[in-house]
């Protein structure tokens, strides 16, 4: 895979894949404009070197169907402000209009090609589509890594269709840590793991347990492998029909000489809401009628124990149900422990990322990954399409 700095772009029609599926407003103004920020590098040294810049992205959800409410047109002025020119709106992102637009291009401009999703073409992967995408340019750069998991049309189909790829600074960026995490890791390698279910993260753990040296396992996923240890945990939320398969990833962690902690500890209430009764109690204490939300203190002590002797740390999926401040507390303990250690702390995931900005410190982890979906697959073992397309 090569970066976009090792392609010729001066004087040409370069069309860039990115992530701008930012937040809107019920006034459709943008309410977080982290992910157009984080492509700029990349945008700006492809304007540096004198390329005519075609920007594409998705917005939303809008079915394969024009729906205004899910223009790019915010995105091209919040676009506009940042790198301090002009960004023109296509009214669409393919066709003859599309295509003068692209071929009136000169060295330093920018255009925005309307939403990709207005068309169902894209998620759909059509090869015609992606092919009256890249006539439009002469180079393609995807720096879309939160999307590069998916093979849309934008993202996988349209490279086949260009002798010159790369990939731009954030896709390189969110690769090189990951080849960090776990291909040569500094050890230990320490995954912490949270979230509602099992089901949604088993190909993630199956791979963890070949990668890494510990395994620390919240959120409500750790009811499962509790309740499959014998532990009764009351009305917590529980995987039934997942407890064999909880029982043989911890026989099999132990197989591999895999260190893999559980809550030892939980704060329990009386229902799902912030305002119920609740207080700590031990794992093997929780009541016929409790609900365990978070991990307790001496779960984030244990835990912590293991990630201040780690090389490596990567999280993904908070510790409880953090959105609420009686349960968040182990989720915020946890993240200040993280950024706190020496070792690299990568984390990834919706969740995760917000419950690190919620704790304000953002700025203090190794690296946050801007993909949930892609970070994911990776954790999987997986090969993302958008980047085997661009090999």
């Amino acid at each position: 895979m090569r970066n976009y700095s090792e392609l010729v772009v001066a004087g040409r029609r370069v069309l860039l894949r990115v992530d701008f599926n930012v937040p809107l407003d019920e006034n459709g103004e943008i309410t977080d404009d982290t992910r157009i920020r984080r492509a700029l590098p990349t945008i700006q040294g492809l304007l540096a070197t004198g390329a005519r810049l075609i920007v594409c992205s998705h917005l939303g959800r809008p079915g394969g169907k024009i729906a205004p409410a899910y223009s790019l047109a915010p995105v091209a002025r919040r676009l506009a402000m940042l790198v301090g020119r002009p960004v023109g709106l296509a009214d669409d992102c393919i066709g003859p209009g599309v295509e003068e637009l692209a071929g009136s291009l000169v060295d330093g401009d920018i255009l925005m090609l309307e939403n990709l999703r207005f068309h169902s073409e894209e998620t759909a992967g059509d090869d015609d589509f992606a092919a009256d995408l890249a006539a439009l340019a002469d180079v393609y750069v995807n720096d879309a890594f939160a999307v590069s998991h998916r093979a849309h049309a934008s993202v996988a189909g349209v490279a086949g269709h260009f002798a010159e790829k790369g990939a731009g600074t954030l896709l390189q960026q969110e690769m090189d840590f990951f080849h960090k995490a776990f291909r040569d890791p500094a050890r230990p390698l320490v995954v912490l793991i949270g979230g509602a279910k099992v089901s949604s993260k088993l190909t993630a753990l199956r791979n963890m347990l070949t990668l890494a040296d510990t395994l620390l396992i919240g959120g409500a996923m750790a009811n499962t492998f509790l309740k499959s240890r014998g532990v009764e945990v009351g009305s917590s939320l529980v995987e039934d029909d997942l407890l064999a398969t909880a029982a043989s990833l911890l026989a099999e962690a132990e197989e591999r000489g895999v260190k893999v902690l559980l809550p030892s500890d939980v704060v329990v209430a009386e229902s799902f809401s912030p305002e119920a009764d609740h207080g700590v109690c031990p794992v093997a204490e929780i009541p016929r009628e409790g609900l365990a939300l978070d991990i307790g203190p001496a779960t984030v002590t244990s835990f912590a124990g293991e990630l201040a002797g780690a090389g490596t740390i990567v999280w993904n999926g908070p510790m409880g149900a953090f959105e609420m401040e009686p349960f968040s507390h182990g989720t915020m303990d946890l993240v200040a422990r993280v950024t706190a250690c020496s070792a690299l702390g990568i984390v990834g995931g919706g969740d995760t990322n917000a419950a690190v900005h919620q704790a304000g410190l953002a700025d203090k982890v190794g690296y946050m990954s801007t993909g949930g979906g892609a970070f994911l697959a990776l954790m999987e073992g997986k090969k993302l399409p958008g980047v085997v397309a661009l090999s």
